[in-house]
């Protein structure tokens, strides 16, 4: 009996512990700074099919396409860089899944889109992860990069085959990474997102992609249970990106949040910073 009542004890705070380790459950939302919020809604609704949401307890407006959303949120801080590259530190996108990425990056340049790839890219086949992949970037009225991304029938999410809408979802915001093991020991050994799939991408088009010359990218996609992934982009050339700006605030309109919300962390509403600076806000479950 006594044994019993050991190990039962024993398996009891085994499980505690394991509830208390710090777990991201679900990406919620991304948070978009902008500088005019009439404007930016006006270009996610129109040129992109966001729907507004009924959530007037937020300071900004949410926004919903497909299953995921994002709020924008006016702010009065620093602008985008205008010279802002895709390997500089700062970066971060949304992906944006389409089902036909002609038609969406047309339409997104009727909206007032303002181009960086050299138009629609397909990875190459000899890129067994990637090859297939369609994507293009582009800015939106304050120089936020978006991606349009199209996936191949075996890659990706399976709901993002469907064609019955233009623009389907958020598949993930991609961030720029100085190091993708420091990014890991973050997102992965402290947040508990796992891995769910990683490539590398080099080559013209890759560089068209991207507008940076000579681009290598290594790819490290992450996931919690629910929501939007998080993909880190460490490019291996060319390394010249800039670091963000040491004195960053959250006004300044690069400074995007995920938020994410998860249990075992120190405290609700819990505001972090990742190893190069992008924002995350956890809340409670």
């Amino acid at each position: 009996m006594k044994r019993a009542l050991a190990f039962l004890c024993g398996v009891c705070l085994a499980a505690a512990q394991a509830w208390a380790e710090p777990t991201v459950d679900v990406v919620r939302e991304i948070v978009i700074p902008v500088s005019n919020l009439d404007r930016s809604v006006a270009f996610y609704t129109g040129a992109l099919s966001f729907e507004p949401t009924d959530t007037a307890e937020l300071p900004g407006t949410t926004l919903q396409l497909g299953q995921q959303r994002i709020e924008l949120v006016g702010r009065a801080g620093r602008p985008v860089p205008k010279d802002s590259r895709s390997n500089d530190l700062w970066f971060q996108h949304l992906a944006i899944v389409v089902s036909d990425i002609d038609l969406a990056y047309a339409t997104v340049m009727r909206g007032g889109a303002v181009p960086i790839s050299a138009g629609p890219q397909e990875l190459p086949a000899w890129n067994p992860n990637a090859g297939g992949i369609r994507a293009v970037y582009f800015r939106d009225p304050d120089g936020h990069p978006l991606e349009l991304i199209q996936f191949p029938p075996g890659k990706g999410l399976a709901h993002w085959q469907s064609k019955d809408r233009l623009f389907l979802g958020i598949d993930h915001s991609a961030i720029a990474v100085n190091n993708t093991k420091t990014s890991l020991a973050f997102y992965r050994d402290r947040l508990g997102l796992h891995i769910a799939g990683a490539s590398e991408n080099w080559g013209i088009e890759q560089e068209r992609l991207s507008a940076v010359p000579g681009a290598h990218v290594r790819i490290t996609s992450l996931r919690a249970q629910a929501g939007p992934g998080i993909e880190l982009l460490h490019y291996l050339m060319r390394t010249d990106g800039r670091p963000a700006p040491a004195d960053t605030h959250s006004k300044d309109l690069w400074s995007e949040v995920i938020v994410m919300a998860g249990r075992g962390f120190d405290r609700p509403g819990l505001t972090l910073r990742d190893p190069d600076g992008h924002a995350l806000s956890i809340e409670p479950d």
